[in-house]
């Protein structure tokens, strides 16, 4: 599966929110810090663009547009195994 990044996160981290701020989007996530990291994986999507994965590896976690509304983006986790 592909992916446009990858964050390293603590297990069982419970994503929160994602949000533009100053322009930038930026993850919250609720995490037990002592937790070990481990690799989570996320796509984004422009609206009207197909999308290459299967729908059943995808995870919908936000819809992000820019600040004139012109561009509507999906940010996808992609579950791996």
């Amino acid at each position: 599966a592909d992916a446009d990044f990858m964050l390293e996160l603590p297990q069982e981290a419970k994503i929160l929110t994602v949000q533009i701020q100053q322009g930038k989007p930026q993850l919250w996530a609720l995490v037990d810090p002592e937790n070990p990291l481990e690799s989570r994986y996320f796509l984004y999507v422009d609206t009207g663009e197909l999308i290459q994965e299967q729908a059943e590896l995808l995870n919908h976690v936000a819809t992000l547009q820019n600040h004139q509304g012109t561009t509507i983006t999906h940010l996808f986790e992609v579950k791996r195994n």
